[in-house]
């Protein structure tokens, strides 16, 4: 098991470059790297994060020869944040606008949180511009008590801006035991969520609460994983009850929250290996 998370990196990664990208409704930010001719492989990140948590597996899956874009959510990193309110669909869209600017045909698309409801839009609106789907710590749909929770969190950024969010939202994902412990990933993860514009939080807040991709879903046509950390409480079940439905595989990763590439990486990342393996083989 892996004893210490990799970090955070919000500065510029080594043999990746940045590339600026017209989304629908603004200029949106993406990393680039790996070989040219590689399986492309885009990555999606969660609300309150952008493209710096996925660092290590940007990293890993660019020398396993995949050509990786990491892109940066409108209102996060180093995207603009447009006046919202914001769809899912929205999101999809800046996605597609991605793959096109890069002449990409098809992908594999790895998302969490957020980034997993993208890559769900994705397979239901774009099944043709996937190769495979690996969605980890999200639901495909918003039901009434998941959606109202997110309107005082909306409120309060409204008043007060993102720094309020930042620590009980760490505390949420990984727990404070894990926060005290990882001192170095805390920091990281702080200065990271405090990064994200408050317009862009918002509107990717609606955006998540009009989630409705449940219906369509159970009919996806692409290669699927699901990931899950088992400290995730609030997702367990229902990306249980998911996985059962379309029958795909679900890992479970022990001792690992919201953002498990961030706290177990090493199980995370054996999984992101074996999933493309498999992808690959049967393709």
């Amino acid at each position: 098991m892996s004893t210490e998370p990799v970090p955070i990196v919000t500065t510029e990664w080594q043999g990746i470059a940045r590339h600026d990208v017209q989304g629908k409704a603004g200029r949106l930010s993406v990393r680039v790297g790996g070989p040219g001719r590689g399986a492309p492989v885009l990555l999606c990140h969660s609300i309150l994060t952008s493209s710096a948590i996925w660092h290590r597996q940007a990293i890993a899956l660019a020398g396993r020869g995949h050509r990786v874009l990491a892109l940066d959510s409108r209102g996060h990193g180093q995207s603009e944040a447009p006046r919202g309110p914001y769809t899912m669909d929205d999101l999809v869209a800046d996605a597609i606008a991605v793959l096109d600017h890069f002449s990409i045909r098809q992908a594999h698309v790895i998302g969490v949180s957020q980034g997993g409801m993208t890559a769900f839009g994705l397979g239901v609106h774009h099944p043709d511009r996937l190769l495979s789907l690996c969605v980890m710590a999200a639901r495909a749909d918003a039901p009434p008590p998941f959606a109202a929770a997110w309107d005082d969190r909306i409120a309060l950024v409204r008043e007060q801006g993102i720094a309020p969010l930042a620590t009980p939202t760490a505390e949420r994902w990984f727990g404070r035991a894990f926060l005290d412990t990882h001192p170095v990933i805390t920091a990281a993860l702080l200065d990271c969520i405090n990064e994200a514009n408050p317009e862009g939080f918002i509107g990717c807040a609606r955006a998540i609460q009009s989630l409705a991709y449940l219906d369509g879903v159970r009919h996806l046509r692409v290669p699927l994983t699901m990931i899950v950390g088992a400290n995730d409480q609030l997702l367990v079940q229902p990306m249980t009850e998911l996985a059962a439905m379309l029958g795909c595989r679900l890992a479970i990763i022990a001792d690992a929250g919201h953002l498990p590439q961030l706290d177990q990486p090493d199980e995370v990342d054996a999984v992101i290996q074996r999933h493309l393996h498999q992808v690959a083989r049967s393709g």
